[in-house]
């Protein structure tokens, strides 16, 4: 089994992943590689809550140009975590 640490490599900030906390799901982006049990299996191991599902999206890269600068934006994957009724995640309450 591999690190949970390793899996989960950080929460997601923005306005709509704080408007799902209302309803008990939390984002985190997670290795690209992940499986969804591996990732419920690293969040109950790192903040020893139930998850009861995990949701899986996948972001492609995006060109992007600043002048005549051109790039792409970096590809990842997200989970959004839904927890058993009255649990919650410390982490994100106190940001």
């Amino acid at each position: 089994m591999r690190d949970p640490h390793t899996i989960i490599l950080g929460p997601v900030i923005s306005e709509k992943s704080y408007q799902l906390i209302e309803h008990n799901k939390y984002t985190f982006k997670v290795d690209p590689r992940a499986k969804k049990p591996a990732i419920a299996q690293a969040i109950e191991e790192i903040f020893s809550v139930n998850v009861v599902g995990v949701n899986v999206i996948k972001t492609r890269s995006k060109p992007k140009r600043r002048g005549m600068v051109r790039g792409r934006t970096t590809s990842g994957k997200k989970a959004i975590v839904e927890l058993s009724e009255g649990q919650k995640i410390e982490f994100f309450e106190t940001m």
